[in-house]
């Protein structure tokens, strides 16, 4: 899959907590071809995340969990995907991160070209980024169409 350009994370801010932010960052770019494509990975994070720079030598299990969440984000951004998948990116985070977090992944997205498909339960916070919506009800697509087409009467309607 992360030869095909698909990225993804898992719930719960999945990284190696015995080991540094930078053996984090190393094991993320670890089907890389060589070092110097590592550290263009690991620089172009640094600008999205500066600071995992800061914290490179803590070890990740030690990281409040908005850096654990960069820091997720940070290894699977090091192998540019054109295909980023999120589930629940918000899980774990303070309210007052989630607006930053969700800003990220709008950058990633824009600047970066990257598609994002993100699984949420924070529906207000995923509008405020997303160009189109999948409503998921019973397994089944309830719903598909940009976030313009989808008001709270209709949530309610697709949710009900």
């Amino acid at each position: 899959m992360l030869r095909l350009g698909a990225a993804f994370i898992p719930q719960g801010n999945r990284v190696f907590t015995d080991l540094t932010v930078r053996e984090n960052l190393e094991i993320g770019g670890i089907t890389l071809p060589n070092g110097a494509r590592l550290k263009e990975g690991i620089d172009r994070v640094f600008t999205l995340f500066p600071v995992l720079k800061l914290r490179l030598s803590q070890r990740a299990g030690t990281l409040s969990g908005g850096e654990q969440q960069m820091l997720a984000l940070a290894n699977a951004l090091i192998l540019s995907p054109r295909l980023l998948l999120l589930d629940e990116p918000s899980l774990g985070l303070a309210p007052a991160l989630l607006t930053q977090t969700f800003g990220r992944i709008r950058e990633i997205s824009l600047d970066h070209g990257t598609a994002i498909l993100i699984a949420e339960q924070k529906i207000r916070e995923v509008f405020k980024i997303a160009q189109r919506v999948f409503v998921l009800r019973n397994g089944h697509v309830s719903f598909s169409g940009g976030t313009d087409a989808l008001d709270a009467t209709k949530l309610r309607q697709v949710y009900l």
